[in-house]
């Protein structure tokens, strides 16, 4: 009995020297990301806010080319969609928001916040505290748990906990804002370099809709 608990102890000690650190787990995650030319990613998204008790599920479609472009396909609610074709960001949400489009510029900070992986995986090393947390199966996969916290308050979110699998993909992240709200996405799959023409990332508003430009909105 003392040897096979001499070779568990070994056996733990030796998972816990070999486990990476949270910082070498984002650098596998950015360097994952930054091989994507192009990607796919279905998801779907679980907001809950605590000042109302209210939980809302949406699902849809991410497709992202580099260096800027990016579009955000809702399925459900269907008909809202995030464009960033390069030279401005466009939020068309006719489920919350009917009759109305956003544009921001694509110096504002808020367009900053669109991509998700970018939020993530641009510079994390300078711009949060990480914290590894353990692993976690999600479909079935080991993951390694890490929690962001960042260094700036101008942060659009105070933490956010990301799951990384062995190849560098991000399976699932949670944001939580400063008044407690969390955004919790899951990503049910994703296509790594798929040909998608550019006209995928081009948005034009619909008649009759009213165009809120975010420098009339103090830049947002």
């Amino acid at each position: 009995m003392r040897i096979i608990t001499t070779i568990a102890a070994l056996a733990v000690a030796a998972g816990i020297a070999g486990a990476q650190s949270p910082e070498a787990v984002m650098d596998r995650a950015v360097s994952n990301y930054a091989s994507m030319k192009t990607m796919r990613a279905e998801f779907t998204q679980t907001i809950t806010n605590p000042l109302t008790g209210t939980t809302s599920v949406s699902t849809g479609e991410l497709l992202r080319r580099q260096p800027n472009l990016l579009a955000i396909n809702f399925t459900n609610p269907k008909g809202d969609r995030v464009v960033a074709d390069g030279k401005a960001v466009w939020v068309y949400l006719p489920s919350s928001a009917p009759g109305q489009v956003v544009r921001l510029t694509a110096r504002s900070k808020a367009a900053d916040n669109v991509d998700p992986g970018a939020l993530f995986l641009s510079s994390p090393r300078t711009r949060y505290t990480m914290r590894g947390v353990g692993s976690q199966f999600v479909d079935g996969i080991n993951t390694d748990v890490v929690i962001l916290t960042p260094r700036s308050s101008s942060a659009p979110f105070t933490t956010a906990k990301v799951w990384v699998d062995p190849r560098g993909a991000v399976k699932q992240f949670e944001v939580t804002d400063a008044g407690g709200l969390t955004r919790f996405v899951v990503i049910t799959r994703l296509v790594a370099n798929p040909a998608i023409p550019k006209s995928a990332f081009s948005f034009t508003p619909p008649p009759k809709t009213r165009i809120l430009d975010s420098a009339a909105m103090g830049g947002m």
